[in-house]
């Protein structure tokens, strides 16, 4: 089973605290990082957190606000000064190209590696990266500039099939292959064996991240099912007249669409400054939902069920 994880690197809201760093994560999906955004000391929690930021090859950026991405040109640049000529793909509002250039222009720096820009819209959900094993699209949220989240697919995996089966119908190794591939088997007798007989299918799994956002159900459809849902949580409910006036969501607004999109686990992040414990969060979430878990700095998620 390859690994699909989600690491937290930063999970407060517009201003950092002492113990708390703006919105970032790392998703590991077989070993290939993708970094979702990259708010400031977002390279210093990569090293504090042992990871090695070179191997990041794809960087999304939800929206326009510094907490997601006042870190981003301190990162490229650190890329740059070490050495790398690996392409970085970078994913954001059309204007992050023109701010990352005036940056690099007036520093005059010319990266050793290509920067490429991949310009998201805010109209329509957008498949934005895809490969042999994953897809990535984007969410449409309701903030107050242009912001999107992003869900990440597992793509079809081969079959499985079990020692027991190959014994049981003498299978040859060199038909493993394509019955994985959903090939039915054909015994020396010429019997034709159904794949669905002797395979079983692997399981999907799926990560939703719902970055800055009030609380909209037009966001439910789209993350319905999904195995791990992280979803914007910066009030608690006695602040909702505030979230409703910054475009944020308050905990039990998250945990609402937890539980209207049947996902398997809630995380809620992306704290007020003022909540110097969290737990009082935690709790008004699982009033709603009951699998909600807490963002916190330098834990991993699995997102396997």
């Amino acid at each position: 089973m390859q690994k699909f994880e989600v690491t937290i690197l930063g999970c407060s809201s517009a201003t950092p605290t002492s113990k708390r760093n703006p919105s970032s994560q790392l998703v590991n999906i077989a070993e290939q990082y993708f970094l979702i955004d990259c708010g400031e000391g977002t390279q210093m929690q990569l090293r504090r957190f042992k990871i090695k930021f070179q191997r990041i090859n794809h960087i999304f950026i939800s929206h326009l606000h510094g907490d997601h991405y006042y870190g981003l040109i301190g990162l490229l640049s650190s890329m740059h000064l070490l050495g790398r000529t690996a392409n970085v793909h970078l994913y954001g509002p059309p204007a992050l190209k023109n701010i990352i250039d005036l940056q690099l222009n007036y520093s005059e720096t010319k990266l050793h590696y290509n920067l490429i820009f991949h310009p998201l819209n805010n109209t329509a959900p957008q498949l934005i990266f895809e490969d042999e094993k994953i897809s990535i699209q984007t969410i449409l949220l309701n903030h107050r500039i242009s912001c999107t989240g992003f869900l990440f697919r597992e793509k079809e995996k081969p079959r499985k099939i079990s020692m027991e089966k190959i014994t049981a119908y003498k299978i040859p190794h060199t038909e493993l292959n394509n019955i994985k591939q959903g090939s039915d088997f054909v015994t020396k007798e010429g019997a034709v064996i159904p794949n669905e007989k002797i395979t079983t299918a692997q399981p999907l799994y799926s990560y939703a991240y719902c970055s800055d956002t009030c609380y909209d159900e037009k966001v439910i459809e789209q993350v319905k099912s999904v195995d791990v849902l992280y979803h914007e949580a910066t009030f608690m409910e006695d602040m909702h007249d505030r979230a409703a006036e910054t475009f944020h969501s308050t905990a039990k607004q998250a945990a609402n669409v937890a539980a209207k999109a049947a996902v398997k686990k809630l995380i809620i992040g992306h704290y007020s400054a003022r909540y110097k414990d969290l737990q009082p969060l935690l709790a008004e979430a699982q009033s709603v939902f009951a699998n909600t878990a807490l963002a916190v700095e330098g834990d991993n998620y699995l997102i396997m069920s």
